[in-house]
C-alpha cells in the first residue's frame, strides 16, 4: 500500500501548509500573532475567564506550553490571568480589551482564508472530508485512551 497512500502524511503536510500560509497572511497584514496565539484568542472569545487547566484541554496543549503561551500573550497585553477567589491555585484566563479587539480584527482574515481553502470543492466533498477527519480523530482518541489504560 505504501505510506504515501495513507491519510497521515497528507493530513500532516496539509496542516503544515495551512500553518505556514496563516503566518504569511499575518506577516503581510502586519498582524503580530502566531496561529497558536490566534487560536487561544478564539477559545477565550468563545468562553472567557476559563480556568487555565480547562484551557489546556480546549486547545489541546500541555500545561507547560500553555503557560509559556499565556506568558507571551500577557506581555503583549492580550490576555490576563486572574486567580480564583475560591481557590488561589486556579487561574482564570481572560481576554483583555486589546486581545478582544485584535481577535475581532483578525477573524475576517481567518474566515476569508478558510473560505479560499474550499474553492472548487463541493459542499458534499467538504461534508465527506469532515466526516473522515472526525473518524481519524476518534481513532486517535481511542488509541490514546487504550494506551492510558495499558500503562
Amino acid at each position: 500500500m505504501g505510506l504515501e497512500n495513507t491519510l497521515a502524511p497528507w493530513l500532516g503536510k496539509t496542516t503544515k501548509m495551512i500553518d505556514n500560509h496563516i503566518q504569511d497572511i499575518f506577516h503581510e497584514q502586519n498582524i503580530k500573532l502566531t496561529k497558536t496565539q490566534w487560536i487561544l484568542l478564539k477559545k477565550l472569545d468563545e468562553k472567557d475567564g476559563v480556568p487555565q487547566q480547562e484551557l489546556a484541554f480546549l486547545t489541546g496543549r500541555d500545561k507547560t506550553s500553555l503557560t509559556r503561551l499565556i506568558n507571551t500573550m500577557e506581555k503583549k497585553s492580550l490576555v490576563a490571568r486572574i486567580p480564583s477567589k475560591l481557590d488561589k491555585r486556579i487561574n482564570h484566563v481572560f481576554l483583555t480589551k486589546k486581545g478582544e479587539l485584535l481577535f475581532k480584527e483578525t477573524l475576517p482574515v481567518i474566515e476569508s482564508f478558510a473560505q479560499s481553502l474550499q474553492e472548487n470543492i463541493s459542499a458534499e466533498e467538504i461534508k465527506a472530508t469532515i466526516k473522515v477527519i472526525r473518524k481519524v480523530q476518534e481513532n486517535l482518541i481511542a488509541k490514546s485512551n487504550n494506551s492510558c489504560i495499558s500503562n
